[in-house]
């Protein structure tokens, strides 16, 4: 553990960011307990540690605070929850660690492995799937974040030549990333229907 110790909390607490915080900023452990699939959107800095050069050291920005960042920071997450299905959004952005194996979850597991070995081009596809869906969704979030900001800026909108420039970009990706996502969707269900073929032989 870290020499500044570990904090425990919740995502009901009230402190939670505070002791977010305080972690980050003295380099402290914190573990966020009981998580259930959905994440306090708050937590997304730290997730995708988007941290900030200041000079010779980070920062990081947690709600409207920019934070010092101290580099023995970590942060841990632990949910009671059997078998649960994180979103491909969440998944790449941790480490997933399964210390409670259920009937389920090894089922999955085993199924994986099956694939890997009979039609390991199948399984390679099905897993970037995943990634790629990822990867469409924040920048889909992004361009969601930069019209966001820019329409709050102060001046006329209407003649914000860099307002105008994103919209029309945002309009042109949104468009080619959607139809990405609509053929993965289609291509996932077909790797998924032939992996179910393995089901058998998983699960014994």
């Amino acid at each position: 553990a870290s020499d500044q110790g570990m904090s425990t909390c919740k995502l009901s607490d009230n402190g939670l960011l505070q002791t977010v915080e305080l972690g980050i900023q003295f380099g402290k452990w914190v573990l966020l307990e009981n998580i259930g699939e959905n994440l306090d959107p708050a937590l997304e800095p730290v997730l995708q540690q988007q941290k900030i050069k200041d000079g010779s050291s980070w920062k990081i920005k947690l709600g409207d605070k920019e934070v010092a960042y101290d580099d023995k920071f970590r942060f841990f997450m632990t949910t009671t929850l059997a078998n649960p299905h994180y979103s491909p959004e969440v998944s790449v952005k941790v480490t997933l660690l399964n210390f409670a194996i259920t009937k389920d979850g090894l089922q999955d597991q085993m199924l994986g492995i099956v694939v890997l070995k009979e039609q390991p081009e199948m399984e390679e596809k099905k897993q970037e799937l995943v990634k790629n869906n990822a990867k469409y969704n924040k920048e889909l979030k992004d361009i969601e974040d930069d019209i966001l900001r820019l329409l709050s800026a102060d001046g006329d909108i209407l003649e914000s030549k860099e307002l105008i420039d994103t919209l029309e970009y945002s309009k042109k990706t949104s468009a080619v990333i959607n139809q990405a996502m609509t053929e993965a969707a289609v291509t996932e269900r077909e790797i998924d229907e032939v992996r179910k073929s393995y089901k058998d032989y998983a699960f014994r």
